[in-house]
């Protein structure tokens, strides 16, 4: 969670080697870039500044966009290093927490399980998320963990350092996240 300017300038960073953005004009053409960025800063300016007008504009902003490329991603949810890396449907709990270096596909849904009230997931540091994937209820993902495409995950993995997939979702391998994704943010 965005505590500061400094951490807001740590996640900006963070996001950015993440997503491999090397410009620092790149935020003008890359929507995603753009959308990472917007939604860093109406963090900051949720939990820091008071300026009421500087937050109604931005999180006007971070919807319109939101909504154009098909993203329901609340704020205060994602780690630094956080890289979308498609346009399309991404949606996510506003209770779930996902640590640093989190690189994430189109077609993800994060969120509680029906009936369950507000029993959300866990997910740890450097963890992919391949497209099409369902984590759901009160579970928890380990860290360097890797999920596989169209996997339902409704169950915790909290060891981590595995692949996991399928329907329902097992540990297909052994082998973590390690060396699949660039870090963004190098102390985990």
């Amino acid at each position: 969670m965005i505590k500061s300017y400094a951490d807001y300038q740590r996640y900006l960073e963070a996001d950015r080697i993440a997503l491999g953005v090397n410009s620092r004009w790149a935020w003008l053409f890359d929507e995603i870039f753009q959308f990472q960025r917007l939604l860093r800063k109406v963090e900051f300016l949720t939990n820091c500044e008071k300026n009421f007008f500087r937050r109604r504009l931005a999180v006007h902003r971070f919807r319109k966009l939101s909504i154009k490329l098909g993203f329901s991603i609340p704020i205060n949810v994602f780690g630094p290093g956080l890289a979308i890396l498609h346009y399309g449907t991404i949606v996510v709990n506003s209770g779930a927490r996902i640590g640093s270096n989190c690189r994430i596909h189109t077609g993800v849904n994060i969120g509680a399980q029906l009936g369950r009230g507000n029993e959300v997931p866990r997910i740890g540091h450097n963890c992919y998320i391949a497209p099409g994937a369902k984590i759901f209820g009160a579970i928890e993902i380990g860290d360097n963990t890797a999920v596989g495409a169209n996997a339902v995950v409704n169950k915790s993995f909290p060891e981590g350092n595995a692949t996991i997939g399928g329907i329902p979702a097992k540990v297909i391998s052994q082998k973590s996240t390690k060396g699949l994704f660039v870090h963004g943010d190098s102390r985990f």
